[in-house]
């Protein structure tokens, strides 16, 4: 019964079969094989930009770090919220790579809103040579509560950062959950939102480790390659990447997966609607579910072999409430939600 992270899943056959394809004779180093070309041409098409920049990382903290570096100055802050991945799961990589560049948080959870935004930034004087200089937003989609935000909500956002001239920065990890959830496009989320580049995240969703990283304005290009290669995450053997993202593209793979990842997780959210004494934290909206049960529940289910995140320790108050963070990825048997759900009905 594990529920841990969607990071934890195995790669889908139709990502493991382009790995094995591509894994014959020679081909061209550092990206410039002919895979790349492929999947260079299937994400330009996927948002409808043809003249979209594509690139490959091995890891998300490599696409958000790198990415933002390419669009933020030294001395400049990104506007982000407190759980942002960037400010809290991201060791300062992005501090890092920007060369220095700040942080300044917004609201005061997952998700932020517009006049919360334009609170942030009118408290950054503009010209002032002391302080930080205004930068981009970055926002997360799927954001790390589980939470979605709505094309509307996104184009709000996007809508106060252009009115200040910044451009806008989406966090994709779980970017087709998101887009599985919402019944939308990429292209809707993403440009016609106003979103100005993304990390594309496959390796939750499937890939062994790949994401793309997209800037919708070509001129970022050469600055990501410079950037990249200065930064270590410019594979040799690139034809790696670039065949698990070719096979997570082809057929709509990640669209397919990430639909069962949350059709995975709809199941298990309507089994714990049932258990006695579990309260969900947020509503559960696309693969992550976070809730919360007293402490000698948690005793009982990791007793029984349940395997999840948990904010706590196990031994101490019994009553004490703990928060739980349970994650469904594609390849989920149903047999095992079942199980962790016969365990948790049991609970006293």
């Amino acid at each position: 019964m594990f529920f841990t992270s969607d990071n934890c899943g195995p790669m889908h056959p139709n990502v493991r079969a382009a790995v094995l394809a591509a894994d014959e004779g020679f081909m061209p180093s550092y990206g410039d094989d002919p895979i790349m070309d492929v999947v260079r041409g299937q994400i330009r098409d996927l948002f409808g930009t043809p003249d979209a920049s594509v690139y490959l990382v091995a890891t998300g903290t490599a696409a958000n770090a790198l990415g933002l570096a390419t669009i933020t100055k030294p001395w400049e802050t990104v506007f982000c919220t407190p759980l942002a991945h960037i400010n809290v799961d991201e060791c300062h990589a992005p501090e890092f790579y920007t060369g220095g560049a700040k942080l300044s948080l917004v609201g005061p959870g997952d998700k932020m809103t517009p006049d919360a935004l334009e609170k942030k930034i009118l408290s950054w004087g503009k010209g002032d040579v002391h302080t930080s200089q205004r930068g981009p937003m970055q926002i997360t989609q799927v954001t790390e509560m589980g939470r979605l935000y709505t094309l509307e909500e996104l184009k709000a956002l996007t809508s106060v950062a252009r009115r200040y001239g910044l451009r806008s920065f989406m966090d994709g990890a779980r970017f087709a959950n998101a887009v599985a959830a919402l019944g939308c496009t990429a292209r809707e989320m993403t440009v016609e939102a106003g979103i100005d580049a993304l990390s594309f995240g496959g390796t939750k969703n499937g890939c062994a480790g790949v994401e793309a990283v997209v800037f919708f304005e070509p001129e970022h290009a050469w600055e990501f390659e410079l950037r990249r290669k200065r930064g270590a995450h410019l594979f040799s053997k690139h034809r790696y990447l670039s065949a698990q993202m070719q096979g997570y593209l082809a057929e709509g793979t990640w669209l397919k997966a990430s639909a069962q990842a949350n059709a995975n997780a709809a199941r298990l959210v309507q089994g714990l609607r049932g258990v006695t004494g579990l309260e969900f934290v947020e509503e559960p909206e696309a693969n992550m579910i976070f809730a919360t049960l007293p402490r000698h529940a948690h005793q009982t289910l990791k007793a029984g072999g349940a395997q999840y995140g948990l904010w706590g320790d196990l031994e101490g108050d019994p009553d004490e409430r703990l928060m739980m963070r349970m994650v469904c990825d594609w390849s989920m048997p149903h047999a095992m939600i079942d199980d962790f759900l016969d365990l948790a009905r049991g609970l006293k």
